[in-house]
């Protein structure tokens, strides 16, 4: 009986080549649609599918391959069906090279819903998966970038091995998967709006395997699980340096998190996932320095990332210095060079910067997967309450503004003491806020006299409040909403200073 090999592909991507060499080592093909017409043109034998099924394609082609004969001469198994073979004249399937209607393509540009149904494919699913489940016998092709390793082995051996095929089989029933569920996903959106429905699926493509995870015995790899326009690591593009490991990862994303925050031109240093220091200046040099001047010990080793361009002085400070990656919009000119002086720092550039925040989160747990939105509440004068008998002046309330983003990405319990445009001191991921406050004030190495604090979470006791008036904090901001909120109140009132109340948290984990 003559092999047969069904090529059926909406992406024709070397399909000629594959076809010219199934030929050559006595497949027959079977097409169909304009797989069958371009090969034909190329000179190729094709038999096209109504051929084989005695039955036209219908419903403007919607119907093409969904026929007995198809999939029962993909689906026969050796020893067990030859005598229905026989008796209903199936062909001889041994690969199905196919490739899937761009149905998450479609739905990424300007679309009306009739154009995505239009893009949902049936039977070239239908023929990956039986030619998978088949895979004892028959090899499934999904990738155009396989029919090189496919075509090599049948030059060679004149089939397709067996591990190949089930390499082959778990590569599409991943095609398949991810296809189904870009589908559930964009229809349940559509028809429902739930950003938490019944069901949830990540699927995700691998970007590379990593070294190691957070440390050396756990095993890492990075995977995209959504298509965005916003800057992340994934868009990034390595100018210089190692490859990115797990936690740089990681705290390149925290430190893109941060400067995102801000319209003006901002600085962040990173250190596993806190930040060491913020600053927004007009000149970006400035706002690295002052970044820098706010925990100069634990930069070190850390990742710096900006929201503009990153000028050539910049450059000559970060290079003072050990720092694993920086990340930015751009590099002004020899600005690079600069930075490759270190010869395993990362430097990372996004192309087109756009902080656009939105989305959600996911957290793995054992046996399940916590989802959340992301945090991209933002605080507006008007959400802030004033509850002190001091109103806090307008140096003041920038200040409040400006460490009110930032304390939202330190891990609770966090607390921040700032000036209007730049981290003074910085104390993260505490059990106790007092604590926290305690350490941030030993952490300030500037003068801490007139600063800003906030909190990301009610301060509990007054405690916290006198550990800031000893560090000579005369602004306080935080969401409000203790049991205590008149304590706390009162013990500000007592120091002289000013507070508002947010009426939003800003917890971290």
């Amino acid at each position: 009986m003559p092999k047969k090999a069904l090529l059926s592909v909406y992406d024709k991507t070397g399909i000629v080549e594959l076809g010219k060499a199934l030929s050559r080592n006595g497949f027959e093909l079977i097409s169909s649609g304009g797989t069958g017409q371009k090969l034909k043109e190329e000179g190729l034998s094709v038999e096209r599918v109504h051929e084989v099924t005695g039955f036209p394609e219908i419903l403007d082609g919607r119907v093409k391959t969904l026929h007995p004969k198809i999939h029962g001469g993909i689906l026969y198994q050796m020893g067990r069906h030859e005598k229905e073979v026989e008796e209903h004249a199936l062909p001889h399937i041994d690969l199905v090279a196919v490739n899937l209607y761009p149905f998450q393509e479609v739905i990424e540009d300007e679309h009306t819903l009739d154009e995505a149904l239009e893009q949902i494919d049936i039977g070239g699913v239908a023929l990956l998966r039986a030619a998978a489940k088949n895979h004892s016998r028959v090899a499934s092709v999904c990738d155009p970038e396989r029919y090189k390793d496919v075509m090599q082995e049948i030059e060679d051996n004149g089939e397709v091995s067996e591990e190949t095929r089930q390499r082959l089989a778990v590569e599409t029933f991943n095609h398949t998967a991810e296809y189904e569920a870009s589908i559930y996903d964009y229809l349940q959106k559509r028809y429902e709006g739930d950003d938490f429905p019944q069901g949830y699926h990540v699927t995700g493509k691998k970007v590379q395997s990593l070294r190691y995870g957070e440390n050396p015995n756990q095993r890492a790899a990075f995977y995209q699980t959504e298509r965005t326009e916003e800057s992340s690591v994934l868009k990034a593009e390595k100018h210089h340096g190692k490859s990115l490991s797990y936690n740089n990862i990681l705290d390149l994303e925290a430190a893109l998190d941060i400067v995102k925050e801000f319209d003006e031109p901002t600085v962040s240093a990173i250190k596993h996932t806190n930040p060491t220091g913020v600053a927004r200046k007009d000149d970006l040099t400035e706002a690295y320095k002052l970044a820098y001047e706010c925990d100069p010990k634990s930069i070190y080793g850390g990742i710096v990332a900006a929201n503009r361009p990153i000028p050539y002085e910049m450059a000559e400070e970060i290079d003072k210095i050990f720092i694993e990656a920086v990340i930015a919009p751009g590099y002004e000119e020899g600005a690079i060079d600069v930075l490759k002086n270190k010869k395993n720092i990362r430097i990372m550039e996004l192309p087109e910067w756009n902080p656009e925040t939105k989305g959600v989160m996911y957290m793995k747990v054992a046996e399940g997967l916590l989802v959340q939105d992301r945090n991209t509440q933002g605080l507006r004068r008007e959400d802030m309450e004033v509850k002190s008998e001091r109103e806090p002046d307008e140096d003041e309330l920038e200040a409040m503004e400006f460490a009110w983003k930032v304390v939202k990405h330190v891990k609770s319990n966090s607390i921040v003491f700032t000036r209007k445009d730049h981290t003074v001191g910085i104390g993260a991921g505490q059990m106790s806020r007092v604590d926290a406050v305690e350490i941030a004030n030993m952490k300030s190495r500037s003068e801490t006299e007139g600063c800003t604090m906030a909190s990301d979470a009610f301060f509990p006791f007054r405690d916290a409040i006198d550990e800031g008036e000893k560090a000579g904090i005369t602004s306080v901001i935080h969401p409000g909403g203790s049991i205590r909120d008149q304590e706390v109140i009162d013990a500000v009132n007592e120091h002289g200073m000013s507070m508002v109340f947010t009426g939003q948290r800003v917890f971290k984990h």
